[in-house]
């Protein structure tokens, strides 16, 4: 089906034999397009960043471990993300009383002033989303997420395991200047506003 209709590919696209991943990432990825920048833009701010400013408001005093629990992401993306809150001076880290080797991590009163803006414009974006919905679905689809999130299969996989690339063409075959996305550029953030 040869189509210039954009509307007709994601209808296909979404329906098609992979319909359930390819539903959920295109919600993800439209709002992370649309909140993610405006976030970016506004403050400066990466998604990891926001996302982990959010847990320490949300959880005083937890670790940068307990982070990677509520937003799978690479240690070194939150590293870097909890770095530049602290640089910024939007969270602190104290030593944990029991371990004076772990570190917990605590909002500022700038931190916690930042969240209040991003909570406030994410919650307008979040009904602006789920607006089209009526009460009884939202609260079928946030259970539906929730079973999701919980299942044993949510952040590994048996089947899609980190094996070397086993189709024996390599990622950039023809094309001469495309890179990895372990080199991507991307150094880590800027540290100022």
């Amino acid at each position: 089906m040869q189509t210039d209709d954009a509307d007709a590919m994601l209808d296909r696209m979404l329906k098609g034999d992979l319909s359930e991943l390819l539903s959920i990432s295109y919600v993800v990825l439209a709002n992370n397009q649309v909140t993610n920048r405006h976030i970016e833009r506004l403050h400066d701010m990466p998604v990891q960043c926001w996302s982990a400013l959010l847990a320490t408001v949300t959880f005083p005093g937890l670790r940068a471990r307990d982070l990677m629990a509520l937003f799978p992401r690479p240690q070194n993306t939150l590293s870097r993300a909890l770095a530049l809150l602290q640089t910024r001076g939007l969270i602190e880290q104290r030593p944990c009383p029991q371990d004076a080797r772990a570190k917990r991590l605590y909002p500022t009163p700038a931190g916690n002033d930042v969240l209040a803006v991003i909570r406030q414009t994410a919650r307008q974006r979040q009904e602006e989303i789920f607006g089209v919905l009526d009460d009884t679905e939202r609260a079928t689809f946030l259970a539906l997420c929730h079973k999701i999130a919980a299942g044993p299969n949510m952040v590994r996989s048996d089947v899609m395991t980190d094996q070397p690339n086993r189709t024996g063409i390599p990622f950039d075959a023809g094309v001469p200047d495309a890179r990895s996305p372990r080199d991507s550029g991307d150094r880590g953030f800027s540290s100022g506003k």
